[in-house]
């Protein structure tokens, strides 16, 4: 399956939010927003937004408001 390009804009962007292992609101708000901006999530952004979210579980990115 091909990555779309809107799963390689959210890549970089979560990326970009979490290289230094903190996440503002404000980021985790700005990587939803591009998640939904097509009114499609697909398979990859899912992959993505769940492994996103596996990190700031296990805090290895910390979430701060």
């Amino acid at each position: 399956m091909k990555i779309s390009h809107e799963a390689k804009k959210l890549r970089h962007i979560i990326e970009k939010a979490i290289e230094d292992q903190k996440i503002s609101k404000m980021e985790y708000e700005n990587i939803l927003a591009q998640a939904i901006d097509d009114a499609h999530i697909d398979p990859h952004e899912w992959a993505l937004l769940r492994e996103l979210q596996k990190m700031i579980a296990d805090k290895t990115v910390t979430f701060t408001p």
